[in-house]
């Protein structure tokens, strides 16, 4: 039998599948769920081809902790350098900010909580 904060976690990520998570956490959701899916590039690609990644990355970089902020950054600004979208000269980079990122995860998964828990059942 699942927990209340369990219920609630749940019910958040149904929500984003729904489209109505809230915004920045319906970004900072997306983000999580891309890299793990594929990495940064993926990401970067994906919101780029699908929207406007320069305001998703500025939604959710207030909501990270160090260093995870820093981290999607740097990968955030190699990827807008790039002269076209499907560049892989920053692959090296990218693998490094999976890298980080996956050392890190559970630091954005607590921001998620705290969302998570805001959340009326």
């Amino acid at each position: 039998m699942m927990n209340e904060s369990d219920r609630k976690w749940n019910l958040m990520w149904d929500m984003w599948v729904a489209g109505d998570a809230e915004s920045p956490y319906a970004e900072l959701m997306e983000y999580e769920s891309e890299v793990n899916n594929g990495g940064h590039s993926q990401y970067f690609f994906n919101v780029a081809n699908c929207g406007d990644l320069g305001a998703a990355v500025s939604k959710i970089l207030p909501l990270l902790p160090e260093p995870l902020r820093g981290n999607l950054k740097k990968g955030y600004d190699a990827f807008a350098a790039q002269d076209d979208i499907c560049d892989d000269a920053n692959e090296e980079l990218f693998q490094e900010c999976d890298d980080l990122f996956y050392k890190n995860e559970q630091l954005l998964l607590d921001v998620l909580k705290v969302y998570a828990d805001s959340l009326t059942l």
